[in-house]
């Protein structure tokens, strides 16, 4: 093998979601972790009630985090494969995508516009910035 390139073509796009959910959304669950208590505080709980609201604000921020890293590396796997070729082009795409899927929720066009656009040029710089 030649390295990565030939393990990429073997893993499914679906493995890959998946080991991404994971990684990210447990990176997010930690930070929910480390900024809940500041904000229970801000919000002054406390007891039952402050540890209520620290699990939810961990379990809340890891799912925002691992849909994002799903939807983003499902789908720029796919548009890579389909397209056969590995440059930004494919990083933008899923930034868009990933970035419209998160703001869907607030159900205004322009935040979702403006928030596709702008993962979608934050991911591509990445890619660019990478070299990948």
């Amino acid at each position: 093998m030649d390295g990565d390139g030939d393990l990429m073509n073997d893993v499914p796009c679906s493995s890959i979601a998946v080991d991404s959910v994971l990684r990210i959304g447990s990176a997010g669950a930690i930070w929910g972790l480390c900024v809940g208590p500041y904000d229970a505080r801000k919000r002054g709980l406390v007891g039952i009630t402050r540890s209520l609201f620290v699990v939810k604000s961990a379990g809340s921020i890891g799912l925002q985090c691992g849909l994002f890293a799903g939807i983003y590396s499902g789908t720029r796997c796919g548009i890579q494969r389909y397209r056969r070729k590995k440059d930004p082009l494919n990083a933008s795409i899923a930034g868009a995508v990933a970035g419209a899927a998160i703001a869907a929720r607030t159900r205004s066009w322009m935040q979702v516009l403006g928030t596709a656009a702008l993962v979608s040029a934050i991911t591509t710089a990445i890619e660019v910035g990478t070299g990948n």
